[in-house]
């Protein structure tokens, strides 16, 4: 009895000493519990030690249902919010609840619970979740903040703001569409030129190749020629099984010389790839089936999206086609 009181003395006095460290440092938005105990299977007091400080906020976004890119929302989306948190108790006595208030741009969502597990967004990891919410339409584009309020089972809680999601209802469109020379002879598509596909805005990589997430991947380029029909020749960009077209890319190169008959360039040999950076993509052309040819002269090249691709947001991109900024020039 006489041990048991005295642990239970030392205790009290953790507690004394806890709240005068408290008193001293003056810290707002977190509230504390002196300390967090055990006891052995007779009930006796065993060890204690103080847990003055509630979880912490590291790291969170906010990812729409559906593709990669996180940060960024449109009105009306369904979404989640990812957390991590760390526990820096002194032992942590385990978390108790980790709530977010997003009603800043989902009205009635000021403390939706997130729940611990293995979640993915954006190719990050995360151990917390919400359930799956949906955001306010109409919204304004914009910048809208959220926060945290965390708790642990010994009773310490901190809140936590500085968190921001964008929402953003605008559509990307078609900007401009380039060509350069990396080969040998300029104005005949060869291995190593590239096309460059310019966005409004940066797109989901998702949206353009299922898994893609925007670093270097194989792809294979075909040029078709359509001089028979009296038309003009077509780049497209397909996945690196040549099996499936990518939405983003069909250009009407405005002339019908830049091959003789259909070529696919790096289906075999090496190969095509595509790569995003910020709102451009850039497919580097692999090596051809046959020989291309020389264009004589120049014209505009016209690019005209298909459905499919969409910004980080989730915005649908606008079909509308665009031409190339420079005007005419032989291309490649």
């Amino acid at each position: 009895m006489k041990r048991r009181e005295l642990l239970s003395g030392a205790a009290l006095g953790l507690c004394l000493i806890g709240a005068a460290v408290l008193a001293l440092t003056g810290l707002t938005g977190v509230t504390y519990s002196a300390f967090t105990s055990s006891t052995n299977d007779s009930g006796n007091l065993v060890s204690a030690a103080p847990d003055f400080s509630a979880p912490l906020i590291t790291a969170s976004v906010i990812g729409k249902s559906s593709g990669r890119a996180t940060g960024a929302i449109k009105p009306g989306a369904t979404y989640y919010a990812y957390a991590n948190l760390t526990e820096d108790g002194n032992p942590s006595s385990g978390v108790a609840a980790v709530t977010s208030d997003h009603s800043a741009f989902d009205s009635g969502i000021a403390a939706a619970p997130l729940t611990a597990g293995s979640y993915t967004a954006g190719g990050v990891s995360y151990g917390y979740r919400s359930a799956l919410l949906t955001a306010d339409t109409p919204k304004a584009d914009g910048t809208y903040a959220y926060s945290f309020a965390t708790s642990d089972i010994a009773a310490n809680t901190r809140a936590q703001t500085g968190f921001s999601v964008k929402i953003d209802g605008t559509a990307p469109s078609a900007s401009d569409i380039q060509t350069t020379n990396g080969g040998a002879i300029a104005g005949r598509p060869e291995a190593n030129d590239t096309i460059v596909y310019s966005f409004s805005e940066a797109v989901d990589p998702e949206s353009i190749l299922a898994g893609w997430s925007g670093g270097a991947t194989d792809v294979v380029v075909r040029i078709d020629n359509d001089a028979a029909a009296g038309s003009n020749d077509r780049v497209t960009v397909y996945n690196a099984a040549n099996s499936a077209l990518l939405p983003f890319s069909s250009v009407n190169l405005s002339r019908n010389n830049y091959v003789s008959t259909n070529r696919t360039f790096g289906r075999t040999g090496t190969k095509s790839t595509m790569t995003m950076s910020g709102a451009t993509i850039t497919v580097r052309l692999g090596t051809q089936s046959g020989n291309a040819t020389t264009a004589s002269a120049g014209a505009a090249m016209i690019w005209s999206p298909a459905a499919g691709p969409t910004d980080i947001a989730g915005n649908a991109i606008s079909l509308t086609a665009r031409s190339e900024t420079s005007g005419s020039d032989r291309e490649f």
